[in-house]
């Protein structure tokens, strides 16, 4: 049985300021290039069985970097919709709405996160039955991926609150005794020699 790699796409000048970020189609920043590209040591030696992504060039162009051959864009991947929140910083939304709370509130003209959990869920139905032939990586983003992560165990979409997701990193989902488990998350890859670790927040 083969695992399941969530890669989130490297920076951009939105991610770097915690602006949310869905359908605006934002190209990488230099440090997101350098970020996909150190990925791609990472995931060196590495045989994948389907490699899936969101249709936003972020994630198609850290999945080039990353090495990665994109069988598929599944627009199921992409991020969730912020919305009338779109470009918008949290710290920004609670001037308005002190209380609000993506996770449990959506987002207004955009997602609720049931909406986002379904179609995590039909991106989950379709690659399960994939993972008998061997690893699988999807390339997207940080609220639709920290939602993927709560449902492959079990977890209502509003646990992906509870799992934290910075550029560029790798998580890992597979199993354990028959069960599904999270293996690794929110892993960076490791910097190169003679360069400082990132120091990436989420947004």
């Amino acid at each position: 049985m083969g695992e399941l790699l969530l890669i989130r796409h490297g920076e951009t000048t939105w991610s770097a300021s915690r602006r949310h970020t869905s359908y605006t189609d934002l190209e990488l920043t230099a440090d997101g290039e350098r970020q996909a590209r150190t990925l791609a040591a990472f995931l060196a030696g590495r045989r994948f069985a389907r490699v899936l992504a969101s249709p936003r060039v972020r994630a198609l162009r850290t999945a080039q970097l990353a090495g990665l051959t994109v069988d598929a864009v599944d627009e199921d991947l992409a991020e969730w919709n912020y919305g009338d929140y779109e470009g918008r910083t949290t710290v920004d939304i609670h001037e308005d709405d002190p209380h609000w709370n993506i996770w449990t509130d959506g987002c207004p003209g955009g997602e609720t996160p049931g909406q986002v959990g379904e179609r995590l869920d039909r991106i989950l139905d379709r690659v399960a039955p994939l993972l008998d032939q061997g690893t699988v990586a999807l390339v997207g983003h940080a609220h639709s991926l920290r939602v993927l992560g709560a449902r492959w165990i079990g977890l209502p979409p509003s646990a992906g609150g509870l799992l934290r997701l910075d550029t560029a990193t790798v998580s890992v989902l597979g199993h354990e005794h028959g069960r599904r488990v999270i293996l690794r998350w929110n892993q960076p890859a490791p910097p190169a020699p003679g360069t400082a670790p990132d120091s990436t927040v989420p947004r």
